[in-house]
Protein backbone atom coordinates (compact mmCIF):
# COMPACT_ATOMS: atom_id res chain seq x y z
CA UNK A 1 0.00 0.00 0.00
CA UNK A 2 1.43 3.39 -1.02
CA UNK A 3 2.49 5.98 1.55
CA UNK A 4 3.82 9.52 1.38
CA UNK A 5 7.21 10.18 2.95
CA UNK A 6 7.74 13.85 3.82
CA UNK A 7 10.90 15.49 5.12
CA UNK A 8 9.51 18.72 6.46
CA UNK A 9 10.66 22.11 7.64
CA UNK A 10 11.22 23.75 4.23
CA UNK A 11 9.33 26.90 3.17
CA UNK A 12 7.45 26.21 -0.05
CA UNK A 13 7.92 28.60 -2.97
CA UNK A 14 6.79 28.52 -6.59
CA UNK A 15 3.67 28.25 -8.70
CA UNK A 16 1.39 25.38 -9.76
CA UNK A 17 -1.67 24.84 -11.91
CA UNK A 18 -4.87 23.79 -10.12
CA UNK A 19 -6.83 20.85 -11.54
CA UNK A 20 -10.49 20.74 -12.48
CA UNK A 21 -12.98 20.38 -9.64
CA UNK A 22 -13.76 16.86 -8.48
CA UNK A 23 -17.02 18.00 -6.92
CA UNK A 24 -18.07 19.58 -10.23
CA UNK A 25 -16.80 16.74 -12.42
CA UNK A 26 -18.75 13.97 -10.72
CA UNK A 27 -22.29 15.45 -11.12
CA UNK A 28 -21.49 16.66 -14.64
CA UNK A 29 -20.36 13.17 -15.63
CA UNK A 30 -23.55 11.76 -14.09
CA UNK A 31 -25.57 14.37 -16.00
CA UNK A 32 -24.19 12.98 -19.27
CA UNK A 33 -26.79 10.22 -18.81
CA UNK A 34 -29.43 12.82 -19.68
CA UNK A 35 -27.88 13.59 -23.08
CA UNK A 36 -29.07 11.59 -26.06
CA UNK A 37 -25.99 12.13 -28.21
CA UNK A 38 -22.29 12.90 -28.03
CA UNK A 39 -20.72 15.47 -25.73
CA UNK A 40 -17.25 16.42 -24.51
CA UNK A 41 -16.19 17.34 -20.97
CA UNK A 42 -12.80 18.98 -20.48
CA UNK A 43 -10.57 19.99 -17.54
CA UNK A 44 -11.33 16.72 -15.75
CA UNK A 45 -9.04 16.03 -12.78
CA UNK A 46 -7.04 12.82 -12.91
CA UNK A 47 -8.55 11.26 -9.77
CA UNK A 48 -9.73 7.90 -8.49
CA UNK A 49 -13.30 9.17 -7.95
CA UNK A 50 -13.49 10.46 -11.53
CA UNK A 51 -12.23 7.10 -12.81
CA UNK A 52 -14.85 5.35 -10.67
CA UNK A 53 -17.66 7.51 -12.06
CA UNK A 54 -16.49 6.86 -15.61
CA UNK A 55 -16.34 3.14 -14.87
CA UNK A 56 -19.92 3.31 -13.58
CA UNK A 57 -21.05 5.09 -16.77
CA UNK A 58 -19.33 2.35 -18.77
CA UNK A 59 -21.25 -0.34 -16.87
CA UNK A 60 -24.47 1.47 -17.77
CA UNK A 61 -23.47 1.22 -21.45
CA UNK A 62 -22.13 4.72 -22.07
CA UNK A 63 -19.40 4.86 -24.72
CA UNK A 64 -16.41 6.91 -23.51
CA UNK A 65 -13.19 8.07 -25.17
CA UNK A 66 -10.54 9.74 -23.04
CA UNK A 67 -7.68 11.68 -24.66
CA UNK A 68 -4.22 12.57 -23.34
CA UNK A 69 -5.42 15.94 -22.00
CA UNK A 70 -8.04 14.16 -19.88
CA UNK A 71 -10.94 15.39 -21.97
CA UNK A 72 -13.63 12.74 -22.30
CA UNK A 73 -16.02 12.24 -25.18
CA UNK A 74 -19.25 10.62 -24.04
CA UNK A 75 -21.92 8.97 -26.16
CA UNK A 76 -25.13 8.53 -24.15
CA UNK A 77 -27.09 6.91 -26.95
CA UNK A 78 -25.74 3.45 -26.13
CA UNK A 79 -27.02 3.04 -22.55
CA UNK A 80 -28.22 -0.53 -22.03
CA UNK A 81 -28.43 -0.89 -18.24
CA UNK A 82 -30.28 1.06 -15.56
CA UNK A 83 -28.59 -0.61 -12.57
CA UNK A 84 -25.74 1.00 -10.61
CA UNK A 85 -24.21 -1.99 -8.77
CA UNK A 86 -23.05 -2.18 -5.17
CA UNK A 87 -19.47 -3.07 -6.14
CA UNK A 88 -18.88 0.44 -7.50
CA UNK A 89 -21.37 2.59 -5.61
CA UNK A 90 -20.09 1.42 -2.22
CA UNK A 91 -16.72 3.08 -2.91
CA UNK A 92 -18.06 6.57 -3.63
CA UNK A 93 -21.11 8.39 -2.28
CA UNK A 94 -21.39 10.58 -5.37
CA UNK A 95 -22.52 7.51 -7.32
CA UNK A 96 -26.05 8.23 -6.13
CA UNK A 97 -26.03 11.13 -8.60
CA UNK A 98 -26.92 8.71 -11.42
CA UNK A 99 -30.35 8.18 -9.81
CA UNK A 100 -31.99 11.40 -11.03
CA UNK A 101 -30.66 11.30 -14.62
CA UNK A 102 -31.53 7.62 -15.21
CA UNK A 103 -35.01 8.02 -13.75
CA UNK A 104 -35.72 11.20 -15.68
CA UNK A 105 -34.56 9.96 -19.07
CA UNK A 106 -35.54 6.28 -18.93
CA UNK A 107 -38.30 6.22 -16.31
CA UNK A 108 -36.48 3.70 -14.18
CA UNK A 109 -33.33 3.37 -12.05
CA UNK A 110 -31.85 0.91 -9.57
CA UNK A 111 -28.99 2.34 -7.53
CA UNK A 112 -27.15 0.74 -4.62
CA UNK A 113 -27.04 2.64 -1.36
CA UNK A 114 -23.72 4.55 -1.43
CA UNK A 115 -20.49 4.36 0.57
CA UNK A 116 -17.55 6.78 0.78
CA UNK A 117 -15.69 8.66 3.53
CA UNK A 118 -16.76 7.88 7.09
CA UNK A 119 -17.21 11.48 8.26
CA UNK A 120 -20.74 11.18 9.58
CA UNK A 121 -24.20 10.33 8.33
CA UNK A 122 -25.25 11.77 4.98
CA UNK A 123 -28.71 10.28 4.52
CA UNK A 124 -30.20 9.53 1.11
CA UNK A 125 -33.70 10.47 2.28
CA UNK A 126 -33.60 13.85 0.52
CA UNK A 127 -32.76 12.18 -2.79
CA UNK A 128 -35.58 9.67 -2.40
CA UNK A 129 -38.11 12.26 -1.23
CA UNK A 130 -37.18 14.47 -4.16
CA UNK A 131 -37.79 11.70 -6.69
CA UNK A 132 -41.12 10.89 -5.05
CA UNK A 133 -42.15 14.56 -5.14
CA UNK A 134 -41.53 14.49 -8.90
CA UNK A 135 -43.92 11.56 -9.24
CA UNK A 136 -41.73 8.48 -8.99
CA UNK A 137 -42.47 5.31 -7.05
CA UNK A 138 -39.39 4.62 -4.91
CA UNK A 139 -38.67 1.67 -2.63
CA UNK A 140 -35.65 0.43 -0.71
CA UNK A 141 -35.01 -3.22 -1.45
CA UNK A 142 -32.01 -5.26 -0.24
CA UNK A 143 -29.68 -2.28 -0.14
CA UNK A 144 -30.87 -0.80 -3.42
CA UNK A 145 -32.96 2.25 -4.27
CA UNK A 146 -35.48 1.15 -6.90
CA UNK A 147 -37.29 4.02 -8.62
CA UNK A 148 -39.83 3.98 -11.44
CA UNK A 149 -42.21 6.42 -13.10
CA UNK A 150 -44.89 5.88 -15.71
CA UNK A 151 -44.31 8.46 -18.44
CA UNK A 152 -42.39 11.63 -17.58
CA UNK A 153 -41.66 12.99 -14.15
CA UNK A 154 -43.90 15.93 -13.18
CA UNK A 155 -42.55 19.32 -12.16
CA UNK A 156 -43.41 20.52 -8.66
CA UNK A 157 -42.23 22.77 -5.82
CA UNK A 158 -39.74 21.09 -3.48
CA UNK A 159 -38.76 22.57 -0.13
CA UNK A 160 -35.53 21.00 1.12
CA UNK A 161 -35.43 20.70 4.91
CA UNK A 162 -31.64 20.55 4.80
CA UNK A 163 -29.17 22.30 2.51
CA UNK A 164 -27.54 19.49 0.55
CA UNK A 165 -25.28 19.76 -2.48
CA UNK A 166 -25.81 16.29 -3.95
CA UNK A 167 -29.51 16.38 -3.07
CA UNK A 168 -29.92 19.68 -4.93
CA UNK A 169 -27.95 18.34 -7.89
CA UNK A 170 -29.87 15.05 -8.11
CA UNK A 171 -33.27 16.76 -7.99
CA UNK A 172 -32.14 19.40 -10.49
CA UNK A 173 -30.99 16.71 -12.94
CA UNK A 174 -34.22 14.74 -12.53
CA UNK A 175 -36.30 17.87 -13.14
CA UNK A 176 -34.51 18.80 -16.38
CA UNK A 177 -36.57 16.32 -18.44
CA UNK A 178 -39.69 16.49 -16.25
CA UNK A 179 -42.98 17.83 -17.55
CA UNK A 180 -43.58 21.42 -16.43
CA UNK A 181 -41.74 23.60 -13.92
CA UNK A 182 -39.84 22.51 -10.81
CA UNK A 183 -38.84 24.93 -8.06
CA UNK A 184 -36.20 23.89 -5.51
CA UNK A 185 -36.31 26.00 -2.34
CA UNK A 186 -33.46 26.06 0.20
CA UNK A 187 -31.17 24.86 -2.59
CA UNK A 188 -27.41 24.54 -2.12
CA UNK A 189 -25.56 27.56 -3.55
CA UNK A 190 -22.13 25.99 -4.04
CA UNK A 191 -20.14 26.87 -7.20
CA UNK A 192 -20.26 23.21 -8.19
CA UNK A 193 -24.08 23.37 -8.29
CA UNK A 194 -23.81 26.46 -10.48
CA UNK A 195 -21.34 24.69 -12.77
CA UNK A 196 -23.73 21.76 -13.18
CA UNK A 197 -26.54 24.16 -14.08
CA UNK A 198 -24.31 25.90 -16.64
CA UNK A 199 -23.42 22.53 -18.17
CA UNK A 200 -27.06 21.43 -18.37
CA UNK A 201 -28.08 24.75 -19.94
CA UNK A 202 -25.29 24.34 -22.48
CA UNK A 203 -26.85 20.99 -23.41
CA UNK A 204 -30.32 22.54 -23.83
CA UNK A 205 -31.82 22.66 -20.32
CA UNK A 206 -33.71 25.68 -18.96
CA UNK A 207 -32.42 26.38 -15.44
CA UNK A 208 -32.32 29.71 -13.64
CA UNK A 209 -31.43 30.77 -10.10
CA UNK A 210 -28.43 28.45 -9.59
CA UNK A 211 -26.19 30.07 -7.00
CA UNK A 212 -29.19 31.31 -5.00
CA UNK A 213 -31.45 29.50 -2.54
CA UNK A 214 -34.15 29.03 -5.19
CA UNK A 215 -33.52 27.15 -8.43
CA UNK A 216 -36.18 27.06 -11.16
CA UNK A 217 -36.14 24.35 -13.81
CA UNK A 218 -38.45 24.38 -16.82
CA UNK A 219 -38.54 20.84 -18.14
CA UNK A 220 -37.49 20.13 -21.74
CA UNK A 221 -38.07 17.01 -23.82
CA UNK A 222 -34.43 16.18 -24.48
CA UNK A 223 -30.86 17.37 -24.17
CA UNK A 224 -28.47 17.48 -27.11
CA UNK A 225 -24.69 17.23 -27.21
CA UNK A 226 -22.04 19.89 -26.82
CA UNK A 227 -18.72 20.71 -25.13
CA UNK A 228 -18.00 21.99 -21.64
CA UNK A 229 -14.96 22.67 -19.42
CA UNK A 230 -15.52 22.31 -15.69
CA UNK A 231 -14.38 24.87 -13.11
CA UNK A 232 -11.17 24.60 -11.11
CA UNK A 233 -11.08 22.83 -7.76
CA UNK A 234 -11.43 25.49 -5.05
CA UNK A 235 -10.59 22.96 -2.32
CA UNK A 236 -7.37 21.84 -3.99
CA UNK A 237 -6.55 25.52 -4.53
CA UNK A 238 -7.15 26.32 -0.87
CA UNK A 239 -5.09 23.34 0.26
CA UNK A 240 -2.00 24.48 -1.67
CA UNK A 241 -2.37 28.01 -0.36
CA UNK A 242 -2.45 26.61 3.18
CA UNK A 243 0.71 24.64 2.29
CA UNK A 244 2.38 27.97 1.61
CA UNK A 245 1.04 29.51 4.83
CA UNK A 246 1.93 26.60 7.12
CA UNK A 247 5.54 26.56 5.85
CA UNK A 248 5.96 30.36 5.94
CA UNK A 249 6.40 30.25 2.17
CA UNK A 250 5.29 31.95 -1.03
CA UNK A 251 2.91 30.07 -3.34
CA UNK A 252 1.11 31.10 -6.51
CA UNK A 253 -1.82 29.06 -7.85
CA UNK A 254 -2.95 29.38 -11.48
CA UNK A 255 -6.05 28.54 -13.53
CA UNK A 256 -8.46 29.29 -10.66
CA UNK A 257 -11.59 31.36 -10.08
CA UNK A 258 -10.70 33.53 -7.05
CA UNK A 259 -14.29 34.77 -6.74
CA UNK A 260 -15.43 31.34 -5.53
CA UNK A 261 -12.72 31.20 -2.82
CA UNK A 262 -13.59 34.37 -0.91
CA UNK A 263 -14.16 32.85 2.54
CA UNK A 264 -10.90 30.87 2.46
CA UNK A 265 -8.87 33.82 1.16
CA UNK A 266 -10.27 36.05 3.89
CA UNK A 267 -9.24 33.58 6.58
CA UNK A 268 -5.78 33.20 5.07
CA UNK A 269 -5.34 36.98 5.14
CA UNK A 270 -6.15 36.90 8.87
CA UNK A 271 -3.17 34.55 9.40
CA UNK A 272 -0.86 37.38 8.33
CA UNK A 273 -0.47 36.23 4.75
CA UNK A 274 -0.17 38.82 2.01
CA UNK A 275 -2.74 37.84 -0.65
CA UNK A 276 -2.64 39.10 -4.24
CA UNK A 277 -5.47 38.20 -6.63
CA UNK A 278 -5.57 38.25 -10.42
CA UNK A 279 -8.19 37.23 -12.93
CA UNK A 280 -7.22 33.54 -12.78
CA UNK A 281 -4.50 33.37 -10.13
CA UNK A 282 -3.83 33.90 -6.43
CA UNK A 283 -0.49 34.59 -4.75
CA UNK A 284 0.10 33.97 -1.03
CA UNK A 285 3.26 35.29 0.63
CA UNK A 286 4.02 34.81 4.33
CA UNK A 287 7.32 36.75 4.08
CA UNK A 288 8.90 34.04 6.21
CA UNK A 289 6.59 34.68 9.16
CA UNK A 290 4.82 32.19 11.37
CA UNK A 291 1.05 32.32 10.76
CA UNK A 292 -1.35 33.76 13.31
CA UNK A 293 -4.24 31.60 14.54
CA UNK A 294 -7.73 32.09 13.09
CA UNK A 295 -11.16 30.99 14.30
CA UNK A 296 -13.16 28.94 11.81
CA UNK A 297 -16.85 28.00 11.61
CA UNK A 298 -17.89 25.72 8.77
CA UNK A 299 -21.22 26.30 7.00
CA UNK A 300 -22.74 25.94 3.52
CA UNK A 301 -21.45 28.20 0.73
CA UNK A 302 -20.72 31.10 0.64
CA UNK A 303 -19.46 30.55 4.21
CA UNK A 304 -16.28 28.65 5.11
CA UNK A 305 -16.28 25.16 3.52
CA UNK A 306 -16.20 22.04 5.64
CA UNK A 307 -13.77 20.56 3.10
CA UNK A 308 -11.14 23.11 4.26
CA UNK A 309 -11.64 22.57 7.99
CA UNK A 310 -8.97 19.88 8.41
CA UNK A 311 -6.37 21.92 6.53
CA UNK A 312 -6.97 24.93 8.77
CA UNK A 313 -6.78 22.68 11.83
CA UNK A 314 -3.27 21.71 10.73
CA UNK A 315 -2.43 25.37 10.08
CA UNK A 316 -3.71 26.43 13.51
CA UNK A 317 -1.72 23.69 15.19
CA UNK A 318 1.52 25.63 14.51
CA UNK A 319 0.03 29.14 14.44
CA UNK A 320 0.71 31.85 16.99
CA UNK A 321 -2.14 31.94 19.52
CA UNK A 322 -5.22 29.87 20.35
CA UNK A 323 -8.07 29.21 17.95
CA UNK A 324 -11.48 27.57 17.93
CA UNK A 325 -12.65 25.51 14.97
CA UNK A 326 -16.37 24.74 14.90
CA UNK A 327 -17.65 22.01 12.57
CA UNK A 328 -21.37 22.42 11.92
CA UNK A 329 -21.94 20.02 9.01
CA UNK A 330 -20.46 16.59 9.83
CA UNK A 331 -20.22 15.05 13.26
CA UNK A 332 -17.16 12.81 12.74
CA UNK A 333 -14.87 15.29 11.03
CA UNK A 334 -12.17 15.72 13.68
CA UNK A 335 -10.54 12.31 13.26
CA UNK A 336 -7.37 13.99 11.95
CA UNK A 337 -6.91 15.70 15.34
CA UNK A 338 -5.68 12.52 17.00
CA UNK A 339 -3.04 12.00 14.31
CA UNK A 340 -1.93 15.63 14.59
CA UNK A 341 -1.54 15.08 18.32
CA UNK A 342 0.97 12.32 17.51
CA UNK A 343 3.04 15.03 15.85
CA UNK A 344 2.95 17.25 18.93
CA UNK A 345 -0.14 19.35 18.23
CA UNK A 346 -1.97 20.74 21.29
CA UNK A 347 -5.61 20.31 20.25
CA UNK A 348 -8.61 19.50 22.42
CA UNK A 349 -11.94 18.39 20.97
CA UNK A 350 -15.11 19.42 22.83
CA UNK A 351 -18.15 18.19 20.94
CA UNK A 352 -18.10 19.86 17.54
CA UNK A 353 -15.38 22.35 18.49
CA UNK A 354 -11.61 21.84 18.29
CA UNK A 355 -9.51 24.18 20.45
CA UNK A 356 -6.00 24.60 19.00
CA UNK A 357 -3.16 26.03 21.05
CA UNK A 358 -0.47 26.68 18.50
CA UNK A 359 2.95 25.12 19.14
CA UNK A 360 6.15 26.50 17.63
CA UNK A 361 6.84 23.33 15.67
CA UNK A 362 5.55 19.83 15.02
CA UNK A 363 7.64 16.66 14.97
CA UNK A 364 7.54 14.17 12.14
CA UNK A 365 5.81 10.87 12.94
CA UNK A 366 4.06 7.94 11.26
CA UNK A 367 0.40 8.91 10.83
CA UNK A 368 -2.65 7.37 9.18
CA UNK A 369 -5.26 9.06 7.00
CA UNK A 370 -8.91 8.43 7.85
CA UNK A 371 -10.66 10.36 5.07
CA UNK A 372 -9.89 12.59 2.09
CA UNK A 373 -9.49 15.99 3.74
CA UNK A 374 -7.96 14.52 6.91
CA UNK A 375 -5.21 13.04 4.73
CA UNK A 376 -4.54 16.49 3.25
CA UNK A 377 -4.17 17.97 6.74
CA UNK A 378 -1.58 15.34 7.66
CA UNK A 379 0.44 16.09 4.54
CA UNK A 380 0.34 19.80 5.40
CA UNK A 381 1.46 19.07 8.95
CA UNK A 382 4.28 16.91 7.60
CA UNK A 383 5.47 19.76 5.38
CA UNK A 384 5.79 22.03 8.44
CA UNK A 385 7.16 19.42 10.86
CA UNK A 386 10.77 18.79 11.77
CA UNK A 387 12.00 15.39 10.64
CA UNK A 388 10.24 12.69 8.65
CA UNK A 389 6.49 12.11 8.45
CA UNK A 390 5.08 8.96 6.88
CA UNK A 391 1.43 9.25 5.86
CA UNK A 392 -0.29 5.88 5.47
CA UNK A 393 -3.55 4.97 3.68
CA UNK A 394 -3.09 7.70 1.08
CA UNK A 395 -5.66 6.08 -1.21
CA UNK A 396 -7.93 8.60 0.51
CA UNK A 397 -5.90 11.54 -0.78
CA UNK A 398 -5.80 10.10 -4.30
CA UNK A 399 -9.60 10.45 -4.37
CA UNK A 400 -9.36 14.24 -4.27
CA UNK A 401 -5.85 15.42 -5.18
CA UNK A 402 -4.23 14.80 -8.55
CA UNK A 403 -0.48 14.01 -8.29
CA UNK A 404 -0.14 15.77 -4.94
CA UNK A 405 3.48 14.71 -4.41
CA UNK A 406 4.45 16.04 -7.87
CA UNK A 407 2.77 19.40 -7.34
CA UNK A 408 4.28 19.84 -3.88
CA UNK A 409 7.69 18.90 -5.27
CA UNK A 410 7.28 21.71 -7.81
CA UNK A 411 6.98 24.03 -4.81
CA UNK A 412 10.21 22.69 -3.30
CA UNK A 413 8.78 20.11 -0.89
CA UNK A 414 10.86 17.02 -0.06
CA UNK A 415 8.11 14.46 -0.58
CA UNK A 416 7.93 11.09 -2.30
CA UNK A 417 5.50 8.22 -2.77
CA UNK A 418 6.81 4.97 -1.30
CA UNK A 419 5.46 1.43 -1.06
Amino acid sequence: MDKLLIRGGKPLEGEIRISGSKNAALPILAASLLVDGTMKVGNLPHLKDVTTMMELLGILGVRETLDESYQVQIDGSTINSLVAPYELVRTMRASILVLGPLLSRFGEATVSLPGGCAIGPRPVDIHIDGMRALGADVVLDNGYIRAKVHGRLKGTEINLNLITVTGTENIMMAAVLAEGQTVINNAAQEPEVVDLAHFLNEMGAEISGAGTSQIIINGVKQLSGGSYNIISDRIEAGTYLVAGAITAGKVKIKDVQPQIMTSVLEQLSHTGANIEIGEDWVLLDMHGNRPKSVDVVTAPYPAFPTDMQAQFTALNSIAEGTSRIKETLFENRFMHVYELQRMGADITVEGNIAICKGVESLKGAPVMATDLRASASLVLAGLAAKGETLVDRIYHIDRGYSRIEEKLSQLGADIERVS
